[in-house]
């Protein structure tokens, strides 16, 4: 019989090793020679096949996509991929919601708002942009352990933005990775599954995400319906080639004129002009009209009009500098006599 046992070091002591603290490394469905009906060390019977019961995680549009696809699964009586689906969202100022709360609400699906991860008997749990670290204690509730829908090609763009950071460093291909959750570090565990996909040309982090979210919700699917044959199946990411994708702040959409050149000023637009509540790129507005040798003799940078060859992509610009207002003097006033 095959199931997913957790691998603990050294010799068990007598009575079973009770007190001891699993080992957090997996060992993927190894062949056991148990009986029917094998239950883990908590009292959770490990199903070998679907149906199964899901805890998913997550917050944001690009996660909603991979709830739809799990609920559409649940609501798919003939092929009977999944039995239970449960959600774990975020707090939000919003009284509606975070989209996968109001996801969640809308198709009458359980919701716990982080830390409460309810109390329920789960195989296996999935995070798509959950932005939390979870913890060894509770990776190690779910036999089958935890799924991550993560739009990279891991081990590139570790981290909270990989969209983002795709756009903005002009990546021309992009993918998602299904992979295991490991405690205490983001996006290092094994992986199950990967995709890529060509960036299209010109186009933003919310175009980019609608794409890769539709394909992360789909080889989600195909990963849960050969779930032990997948996990069997992993494999370790490379230690070469890992690059971050830390999370952004207003200050990203800043432009410095005379370092970056207009490709990367175009590239800073399309990955952070159009995120919903952001101001992003700001145009300056002057009270003069320019004229063509103004703006060439102005504001461009010295360098462009040095090498005028270059490539309209490689121009540069200079900041425009005002003069400082004069202060106006205040009129005395003379008593007149």
């Amino acid at each position: 019989m095959r199931v997913l046992v957790r691998c603990c070091c050294g010799p068990l002591p007598v009575g079973g090793g009770a007190g001891r603290r699993p080992n957090p490394r997996w060992r993927a469905l190894a062949r056991l020679s148990a009986a029917p009906g094998w239950e883990d060390g908590q009292g959770a019977r490990v199903r070998e096949k679907p149906p199964w019961r899901v805890l998913f995680f997550g917050t944001d549009q690009f996660a909603r996509e991979t709830l739809r696809a799990l609920h559409a699964a649940r609501e798919n009586k003939e092929e009977e991929l999944i039995e239970k689906l449960e959600v774990v969202t975020v707090p939000s100022p919003s009284p509606k919601g975070l989209p996968v709360k109001q996801y969640a609400v809308q198709s009458q699906l359980p919701v716990y708002e982080w830390p409460d991860v309810g109390s329920g008997e789960y195989d296996v749990g999935v995070v798509a942009s959950f932005g939390r670290l979870l913890s060894e204690a509770l990776i190690l509730k779910f036999p089958y352990g935890i799924l991550n829908v993560h739009p990279s090609c891991l081990p590139r763009w570790r981290g909270p933005a990989p969209i983002i950071h795709t756009i903005l460093h002009g990546d021309t291909v992009a993918g998602v990775t299904i992979m295991q959750i490991k405690p205490k570090r983001f996006d290092v565990g094994p992986i199950l599954k990967q995709e890529t996909v060509p960036v299209p040309p010109k186009s933003t982090s919310k175009e980019l995400e609608a794409v890769l979210s539709r394909l992360g919700a789909n080889m989600l699917i195909s990963v849960l319906k050969n779930l032990p044959e997948s996990l069997n199946n992993e494999r370790q990411q490379p230690a070469e080639g890992v690059t971050h994708a830390p999370k952004i702040s207003a200050a990203t959409s800043c432009i410095n004129w005379e370092e970056q050149t207009s490709e990367q000023i175009f590239r800073l637009y399309r990955a952070v002009g159009n995120i919903d509540e952001w101001i992003g790129v700001r145009s300056v507005m002057l009270k003069k009209t320019l004229t063509a040798t103004d703006f060439y003799n102005g504001y461009l940078h010295p360098w462009y009009q040095k090498n005028s060859h270059a490539q309209p992509s490689q121009c540069r610009f200079q900041t425009l500098r005002l003069p400082p207002k004069k202060k106006k003097q205040k009129k005395k006033n003379v008593a007149m006599q």
